[in-house]
């Protein structure tokens, strides 16, 4: 990898207060899950993105570390100790995320609601970021997060329409583009993320922020697709910073409220900027 995509090392007190919180708890991270190389930065400034419903997911998606495998019951016990474990660490914000449930006939969209409504009750003050699957683009579904009332919901485009049939597994570009829509018709902050280096060009990157300023999103986070196994997309090319910059730049151009566009970034990296867009 080129220069720019190093990361340091996890480690540190508050690194080893966040690992043992969450094993404590049987609570799962996509920091671990997803393999995200900002996990260090991440836990040792106390944060971490918890991640619902398991660690296995239904869904099969070229891009993506998370086990794609037959999941787990759903276990109704995990909001509280996940909204205890936010108390314990004194977060002012934290984000949470889930695993694809198109096993359950709701998708998880209840058990998300009372997962935010269980942190809103034990931590009052902490601001919430959810990222959410597509829920099929079942509005109803949808709409139960919504009426949680976080303070951000996020569901991430991923890649460029050409590329999404090829690492989406279930996933479509037009489908996700509704769901960033029924959240910006809500009032709540609506964003989402792409993934660069997968063989999209420039064009196409305008063309998918085009898209999303549409649907009403307002924060957008650009970052550099890493491989995470050897079975996984391979990395067609490394972007450079300079590039990034230049996406930033035709991002804030487009009216989006909040950019965050460098090779390490991941999209729940510096969340707690969002909530003011």
């Amino acid at each position: 990898m080129p220069e720019w995509m190093r990361s340091t090392l996890p480690s540190g007190e508050n690194y080893s207060k966040v690992k043992r919180l969450i094993t404590e708890n049987k609570l799962n991270t996509i920091c671990v899950s997803g393999n995200c190389p900002n996990k260090g930065e991440c836990w040792n400034a106390g944060t971490a993105s918890f991640m619902i419903l398991g660690d296995k997911c239904t869904r099969n998606c070229r891009f993506c570390y998370v086990k794609n495998l037959v999941p787990d019951p759903v276990d109704w016990e995990e909001p509280l100790r996940l909204a205890e474990t936010i108390r314990t660490l004194g977060l002012k914000h934290c984000v949470i995320t889930s695993v694809d449930r198109d096993d359950l006939p709701d998708g998880g969209a209840a058990f998300w609601a009372a997962t935010i409504l269980k942190v809103k009750e034990l931590n009052p003050e902490t601001t919430i970021e959810t990222l959410i699957p597509d829920f099929l683009a079942k509005r109803e579904l949808v709409q139960q997060v919504i009426d949680a009332r976080p303070n951000v919901i996020s569901h991430n485009l991923e890649t460029i329409r050409r590329l999404t049939p090829k690492i989406r597994s279930t996933a479509r570009y037009d489908r996700s583009l509704r769901v960033i829509s029924y959240i910006a018709e809500s009032g709540i902050v609506p964003k989402s993320g792409i993934m660069l280096g997968l063989g999209e060009t420039p064009e196409e990157m305008l063309e998918a922020m085009d898209d999303l300023k549409g649907a009403g999103c307002k924060v957008l986070t650009l970052g550099q697709y890493l491989q995470p196994d050897p079975h996984l997309m391979k990395v067609v090319e490394y972007i450079t910073p300079e590039q990034f910059k230049i996406y930033r730049k035709e991002a804030y151009s487009r009216g989006f409220r909040y950019v965050e566009s460098s090779p390490l970034v991941r999209s729940s990296y510096h969340a707690e900027r969002h909530v003011n867009a």
